[in-house]
């Protein structure tokens, strides 16, 4: 943690590059031209907005890089598209999907997500590139990592809220059975 910042206002440092749009409709209508963006929340007073599709309509497109900064506590970013100032339609992202666990500072992770408007109706598409660059400390980005300690001895199951159990514990009397497991997908020819 970099000195003077407390606990509560450490972040990390994310790129978001809104890529696409597909399929956005306001009112079962194509939005007018010149109007549509795409706000990136990281929380109740952190946003970010990429510029003006001048051509879209429905299925605008970007390619917009925006910096932003990320909450060490964030769970979720939500990413809105918005027609002037009215909003189209929104979708919230967990963190996990493109930090924590196993993936490295600096990996580049592709996405798509679901817009769903005011009403929970689905209403689109935002096709996004996520790539964690620092903060957090360590190799990797922190953002859903890592392995806890049980809180009462023989129940590896009661962990802390604040460093929740991440993985499938080993079978008993095995060794290293007080650690965790967690799976990483390999591709494999036979």
């Amino acid at each position: 943690m970099e000195k003077g910042k407390t606990p509560a206002s450490a972040s990390r440092s994310i790129e978001v590059t809104v890529i696409s749009g597909e399929g956005l409709l306001m009112k079962k209508k194509p939005p007018a031209k010149n109007t549509i963006s795409v706000t990136v929340k990281t929380g109740p007073f952190l946003s970010y907005s990429t510029g003006v599709d001048p051509e879209g309509r429905s299925f605008p497109s970007w390619n917009e890089r925006l910096a932003i900064d990320l909450p060490e506590q964030a769970r979720f970013i939500t990413v809105e598209a918005w027609s002037g100032n009215r909003l189209i339609a929104s979708a919230a992202i967990p963190t996990t999907d493109f930090c924590g666990g196993c993936l490295p500072n600096g990996y580049l992770s592709f996405v798509s997500y679901r817009l769903v408007d005011a009403a929970g109706n689905k209403n689109g598409i935002i096709n996004l590139s996520i790539r964690v660059k620092g903060g957090g400390g360590g190799q990797t980005s922190g953002c859903a990592a890592g392995f806890s300690k049980p809180l009462k001895e023989g129940n590896p199951y009661a962990t802390s809220f604040s460093n929740p159990l991440k993985g499938v514990p080993p079978a008993e009397g095995k060794p290293f059975a007080a650690g965790v497991v967690t799976g990483i997908p390999v591709s494999y020819n036979y």
